[in-house]
């Protein structure tokens, strides 16, 4: 399984245990800590070969948006994942699968920094990505964007989700600035409105929720450029969530240009509560987090998170 070839190819198997800190100033309210385990299962489902009901939802697709077929996966760059739409939180999750073969080993170890260019988005000049993790993300792009559009188009309102584990979660910090600048927060028409109403000339908007992402042992992804293009679109709708002594966030270090994005919610120590989960410094790097542990790669940690084995899927 690919737990195990994480280990094996890297030879890593040592697991190193971070040092408790007063829980009295740390802890994270309970909706918070609930949403974190929640897209963590879309995450881990991820890394299943099929899932036809993602967290109990609708698996869409491109041709028959509202019948289950399959995900979404780019041969090339060995990129998967899935669609899914939640009509009860009315919401659309695209989750990106982490490293399963050596393709993706392949396109982690391309860490040099090229200009952060794709599909829709609208960077300041000067922000760089990750080569491998770019390559990636725009190499399924399109596909995903023009399935989201359509669902968006038959349901008005739904906000946006991105979400994925390790190389996973790198995907999905892509996946969601891409989500948001295509589709932005504030307004979307409403095909359905004349039907509705039964007035043939008028159009309506309607509001849906900002775009938010959850991100989990995801490693650093932008230069600082681009990090804080998306820090500041999206603010406290970045979730990313780092397990006690998981060294793969901080793997990639920041004297090679990199910065993380995002806020860091840093589990630790087990077991995972919300008393255990600390929100940590807004700017994306806070070296009272997972930060102040020296990375040791991937360990046993990275392949558990908010009490769930990595790759456990909830189908």
């Amino acid at each position: 399984m690919f737990l195990k070839s994480f280990i094996v190819l890297l030879g890593i198997t040592a697991l190193v245990s971070g040092s408790p800190v007063n829980l009295s100033t740390r802890a994270i309210d309970q909706a918070t800590f609930n949403d974190l385990t929640f897209y963590f299962q879309y995450a881990s489902s991820a890394y299943a070969d099929s899932c036809a009901s993602p967290n109990g939802n609708t698996l869409i697709t491109e041709d028959k948006p509202d019948i289950i077929i399959l995900q979404f996966n780019n041969v090339v760059t060995d990129t998967q994942g899935f669609i899914a739409r939640d009509d009860n939180r009315r919401e659309i999750v695209v989750a990106l699968r982490g490293s399963t073969a050596a393709t993706d080993f392949l396109i982690d170890a391309e860490i040099a920094l090229i200009p952060f260019v794709s599909p829709g988005v609208r960077p300041p000049a000067g922000s760089l990505a990750h080569t491998g993790f770019l390559t990636a993300w725009n190499s399924v792009a399109a596909q995903v964007l023009t399935i989201v559009r359509a669902q968006l188009a038959a349901h008005p309102g739904y906000s946006l989700v991105s979400t994925g584990h390790s190389l996973g979660g790198a995907l999905s910090g892509l996946a969601g600035i891409a989500l948001q600048q295509n589709f932005p927060n504030k307004y979307v028409y409403s095909v359905n409105y004349v039907a509705e109403t039964r007035r043939s000339n008028t159009r309506r908007f309607v509001p849906i929720s900002p775009t938010r992402m959850f991100t989990y042992g995801q490693p650093r992804t932008f230069n600082p450029t681009g990090a804080l293009f998306i820090n500041q679109q999206f603010g406290a709708n970045a979730f990313r969530g780092v397990h006690t002594t998981d060294g793969v966030p901080t793997i990639i270090p920041t004297s090679l240009g990199y910065r993380h994005h995002g806020i860091e919610y840093w589990q630790n120590p087990d077991p995972a509560s919300a008393q255990t989960t600390k929100k940590c410094a807004a700017d994306g790097e806070d070296p009272t987090c997972s930060a102040s542990i020296p990375s040791q790669g991937i360990d046993q940690a990275h392949l558990t998170y908010f009490g769930i084995a990595a790759g456990t899927a909830f189908c």
